[in-house]
């Protein structure tokens, strides 16, 4: 008996003391994260932002921030590519990127990027998608999820989710603990659309309505048994919005067939008929919309360029340019350029060195980020790196700063605090917006 209320004395002290240390924290965080949040804060005018993803680590000395030519057959640091001017006075790029250079007038280029995680490619996209290290305690969600739980759906209906990823499902992409209603949507089929959204040839309409409302029945009940219960409700709310999904107009985005065959042919092969669909999902509402390149590493390496994938890393640079440039002016044409923020990232850069086989390692020390239209300051480059592009020199900028830039370009306050339940969590690690990036 005395043991068993030695226990519960224990456990009740350590329950308080818990409590204690939360309320301390909400103490301690809250005041400043409120005064914060109260704060003005330059915007954009972006509603939406495509997402360009180039997995792998885009080797900045080879696209955005070339330097003097280097030479990989004889081991001589530097860029694999001459420079070439741009729209913009004093700011090039590399060869490959020609037709992306007559538009740069439309981009700001953020240079000096870094973050201090290990050159490794799990860790580093995991933080450059949610802007923390991963813990033990606390699931933290991805840039699209909280951009689809701030801004929401503009359809009320839920019948257009506010996120999509053309990639691989991921964790790293996911809702964290914004819970499954602020998931992605995803798709790896840019003609079919996402999987389960289409009803099976060999179920006929009158089974499906007959399966719908048995699982009507099933959700109703169950959530009724456990309406206090958050990840429940979450999750069954998600099932509500595919249900939306499937039966409204958001397939519709995916006939690319509807779009003239010479603007399907201008945006190029897989990666560009990726971006035209981001285009028309943008149009139907997505609010992000996440494009990887190359999902199955079409040209053996991506633009993980160790040793002889350096060699054909042009291949990967056309592409690029070809799609980017083409995405660009086709939301300009289609009066959104300035309401899209266009994001291209990656998880680092590479370094100006070749390797023994002729390729680039990792790099995290500085990298370039670059984005276009969203109502920036456009036609810039922010930052400057050393002379062979190792470190940052000037306005060096981190991945938190990167964050609260894009979330500014979208109206969405990075001093903003969102909760893990009682839990306050800033929406970025102290990042800082980019001030000389807004008008």
């Amino acid at each position: 008996m005395n043991m068993n209320a030695e226990t519960l004395n224990r456990r009740q002290f350590l329950g308080r003391a818990g409590m204690g240390a939360a309320a301390m924290s909400l103490a301690g965080v809250a005041p400043q994260a409120l005064a914060n949040e109260k704060k003005s804060f330059p915007k954009g005018k972006a509603e939406h932002c495509i997402f360009l993803w180039l997995a792998g680590g885009m080797a900045h000395v080879d696209t955005f921030d070339p330097k003097q030519l280097g030479d990989p057959a004889k081991k001589v640091a530097g860029s694999a590519y001459p420079a070439i001017k741009t729209a913009v006075r004093d700011v090039q790029v590399c060869e490959h990127l020609k037709r992306t250079a007559d538009l740069l007038d439309r981009f700001v280029l953020l240079r000096t990027v870094n973050h201090g995680i290990i050159d490794e490619h799990a860790a580093a996209t995991n933080f450059v998608h949610t802007g923390r290290k991963p813990t033990g305690t606390i699931a933290y969600p991805s840039l699209g999820s909280v951009t689809a739980q701030q801004l929401g759906s503009p359809d009320k209906s839920g019948a257009i989710p506010p996120y999509v990823l053309i990639g691989y499902p991921n964790p790293m992409r996911g809702p964290g603990f914004l819970g499954a209603k602020y998931n992605y949507v995803y798709l790896t089929d840019t003609e079919k659309g996402p999987a389960g959204l289409t009803r099976p040839a060999y179920v006929p309409t009158m089974r499906q309505s007959d399966r719908d409302r048995l699982l009507e029945k099933m959700r109703a009940g169950y959530r009724a048994r456990h309406g206090s219960d958050k990840v429940i409700a979450d999750y069954d709310d998600a099932i509500g919005q595919g249900f939306a999904l499937a039966n409204g107009d958001f397939m519709k985005a995916f006939n690319l067939a509807a779009e003239p065959a010479s603007l399907r042919q201008s945006f190029g092969d897989e990666f560009g008929q990726r971006c035209l669909l981001a285009r028309r999902l943008v149009q139907s509402g997505v609010r992000f919309v996440e494009v990887s390149f190359n999902l199955n590493f079409l040209n053996g390496t991506g633009w993980d360029t160790h040793n002889q994938g350096q060699k054909n890393q042009h291949i990967l640079i056309q592409q690029l340019d070809q799609a980017l440039s083409q995405l660009v002016l086709d939301l300009e044409k289609n009066k959104l350029l300035e309401k899209t923020l266009v994001v291209v990232a990656s998880e680092f850069g590479r370094p100006p060195e070749f390797d023994a086989g002729g390729g680039r390692g990792h790099w995290s020390k500085a990298f370039t980020i670059a984005m276009a239209g969203g109502g920036l300051k456009l036609g810039q480059a922010i930052g400057t790196t050393d002379d062979l592009g190792k470190l940052p020199i000037e306005d060096p900028i981190s991945v938190p700063d990167a964050h609260a830039t894009l979330y500014a370009a979208m109206g969405i306050n990075p001093s903003k605090v969102l909760r893990d339940g009682d839990r306050p969590v800033p929406i970025t690690d102290m990042g800082e917006i980019v001030k000389q990036a807004f008008v």
